[in-house]
């Protein structure tokens, strides 16, 4: 506990500037930043997008009969009309929420809830996040019958998968659209079209994706989305569910009642600060996505090639060839995962699974899923790469990683 509240003092702020941005970030001197898939700083082009609506213009976007909440409400419009873009949706087809878990549960719990059909069936898959997961457990236990897809262990999931688990009264199919530990991306497009030759409606977690990787909703035959702003560079506590043409007009039940905001799908008032900087973070995502993502992918190879020149027993888990650019995620053999972990966590901010789940002391169930034995699944670390990581980060990240593994090494039986 002392060593933790030892790291955390030294979170004191730095000013930084990533080749290729002219952009000024925080950047904390303590340990390499290599997270992002749990959460990402906030931009400062975005932080500043936001101040104006926690100073000045503060008014609440349901007042209509002054200039204050007329401003509330165009600096909303606004935020809608930049998700929406980035989405290849329109605006009145994204439902604000506070981040992709209310999304998640929006979308299954919604959907279920509305259907009136007298049996239910929904398909999901073994490497879903738990804010799918839990919520189809809940509605197995209410009733509903629920398929929790096996994935191979390149930890893709493809349309032949799901075709083969869909029945006559499957209502919904919900597959992300790349995993947040392993960063493996499914095969999206391919299960849309599925589920659309069946009826069913297909709902995915698309947190890790958005704003990283070009997303065509129809293209796609996705008919709800969710996303997060936090992990796109925007602030914690703001998100949103695209909810399609087919599971719009009462085919989605409300979780919150009282206020009549977002068409009647999710009440409560609206946060235009954190709304202001979640539309500057997607039209900055829009702008800067292609060299982002060829950036990064540098990086991890970068990263990649010097572990395994100098690692023996490295494994990477799932595929590289369908991947997200920022993201390696390694097992080690024979390596004790407690001494890995302790040896680098104040060196390099990293993760050994989902960060919602970054405290418990079972392996990732993603990793499980996969047939990752237990042993490796405890010595496995996830990196997250992101905007401002630069490449001498990297270098001294793998440096690191290298003197970790060789401290945390097991001792070879007699």
């Amino acid at each position: 506990m002392e060593s933790r509240r030892a790291s955390a003092q030294l979170m004191a702020t730095d000013v930084h500037t990533p080749p290729g941005t002219g952009v000024n970030s925080v950047r904390p001197p303590g340990p390499i930043y290599l997270d992002h898939h749990a959460t990402t700083p906030c931009d400062p082009r975005v932080a500043r997008a936001m101040l104006p609506y926690l100073e000045e213009q503060f008014g609440n976007p349901g007042s209509r009969l002054h200039a204050y909440g007329w401003e509330a409400e165009r600096a909303v419009d606004e935020a809608r009309a930049r998700v929406a873009a980035l989405l290849g949706a329109e605006p009145d087809e994204v439902v604000f929420t506070s981040g992709a878990t209310e999304s998640n549960n929006l979308a299954l719990l919604g959907i279920l809830q509305a259907c009136r059909q007298p049996r239910r069936h929904v398909v999901t898959t073994a490497i879903e996040h738990k804010s799918v997961l839990e919520p189809a457990r809940w509605l197995e236990r209410q009733g509903c019958e629920v398929t929790v897809l096996r994935v191979p262990s390149d930890g893709r999931v493809l349309a032949e998968h799901v075709r083969a688990a869909l029945r006559p009264h499957t209502v919904l199919v919900s597959v992300m659209h790349a995993n947040n530990e392993t960063g493996v991306i499914n095969d999206v497009a391919g299960i849309g079209q599925v589920c659309r030759e069946h009826g069913a409606l297909f709902h995915t977690d698309a947190a890790q994706t958005f704003g990283k990787l070009p997303l065509d909703a129809r293209a796609l035959g996705v008919d709800l989305l969710s996303l997060s702003g936090h992990k796109v560079y925007a602030p914690k506590g703001i998100g949103a569910l695209y909810v399609g043409p087919r599971a719009a007009h009462g085919r989605l039940a409300p979780l919150l009642l009282g206020g009549g905001q977002e068409g009647g799908l999710r009440a409560g008032t609206l946060p235009v600060h954190q709304l202001a900087a979640l539309g500057r973070a997607c039209e900055i995502a829009g702008a800067e996505m292609h060299a982002e993502g060829a950036r990064l992918l540098r990086l991890r190879t970068r990263l990649l090639t010097s572990l395994r020149e100098r690692i023996s027993g490295l494994h990477v888990t799932g595929s590289l060839d369908h991947r997200l650019a920022g993201n390696l995620h390694l097992g080690f053999e024979d390596v004790d995962g407690e001494v890995l972990i302790e040896r680098l966590q104040h060196h390099v901010a990293f993760s050994t699974g989902s960060a919602c789940m970054s405290t418990s002391l079972h392996p990732s169930h993603v990793l499980l899923a996969l047939g990752v034995s237990e042993d490796l699944a405890n010595a496995s670390l996830r990196l997250g790469l992101g905007r401002f990581t630069t490449e001498e980060q990297v270098d001294a990240a793998a440096e690191h990683i290298v003197r970790a593994v060789e401290g945390a090494h097991l001792p070879s039986p007699c």
